[in-house]
């Protein structure tokens, strides 16, 4: 049985912004449906922790975990280092090693509009969509088409010694989400039974009735050294999405 109750959380409350670009829009007609399955993840063993043992610092983890899987399948795969991961941190989350207290996790939006204005290292974003988590083949298409997909997750209790997490029928209390905490994962995998994040160093698979039940944002990463190798997919309109992007203020 495993067991991740050591291991920390760190995604505060779900923000909400008016401005944010919504994924569907630029998706077009003709763009085929996502395949029935899709594998980014290279056959990479080591994932690294990314603090995320230590620190409540899953939102920047799950950054860095994103920018492993494109650099793996573009011009060679890249972990960053702690000593980067802990930068961040303080930049993006606000943590002050001086300060305990301020070791108190990040909110999603803000990290990944702080990406944006700014690289993480050297790693630049292009833009952020909003996906709908719920829309599980909207979902399938962002990780299709950008190497992945950044979400939230409400944890249950249930989920610490899982090793495939899943909805557990009368669970009671530990089952309700959020009663373990809200966690931030980078989603590269998914098949038609269930959908796989990295988290704790490790990759781990969930079923879909688990993403049904607990996971409750959901983005997709327009990175530049992904499109600067793959180019824009076919069927995506990023030239209305980069419009847009220029609106907002």
């Amino acid at each position: 049985m495993v067991d991740h109750s050591k291991m920390k959380l760190g995604r505060r409350s779900i923000k909400r912004d008016s401005r944010t670009l919504k994924l569907g829009k630029y998706l077009k007609s003709e763009l085929p449906a996502p395949p029935a399955a899709k594998d980014w993840t290279k056959g990479i063993e080591s994932w690294g922790m990314m603090l995320n043992d230590v620190h409540v610092d899953c939102t920047i983890a799950a950054a860095a975990h994103a920018v492993k899987v494109w650099s793996a399948n573009t011009k060679g795969e890249v972990t960053l280092p702690d000593s980067m991961i802990l930068n961040y941190f303080e930049q993006w989350d606000g943590y002050n090693p001086s300060d305990p207290n301020t070791d108190a996790g990040g909110v999603e939006l803000n990290v990944l509009t702080s990406w944006r204005k700014s690289a993480f290292d050297k790693h630049r974003l292009i833009a952020y969509a909003g996906a709908v988590f719920s829309n599980l083949e909207e979902i399938r298409q962002a990780i299709t088409l950008f190497g992945g997909v950044y979400i939230g997750i409400s944890l249950p209790n249930t989920a610490r010694t899982q090793a495939v997490w899943d909805v557990v029928p009368n669970g009671g209390d530990d089952a309700k989400p959020g009663s373990w905490g809200g966690h931030a994962v980078f989603v590269p995998k998914y098949d038609a039974h269930s959908f796989t994040c990295i988290t704790w160093g490790a990759l781990k698979p969930m079923t879909i009735a688990f993403w049904n039940e607990y996971v409750d944002e959901a983005h997709a990463l327009l990175s530049h050294d992904w499109l600067e190798s793959k180019g824009s997919p076919s069927g995506f309109n990023l030239a209305e999405l980069r419009s847009d992007l220029g609106l907002i203020k």
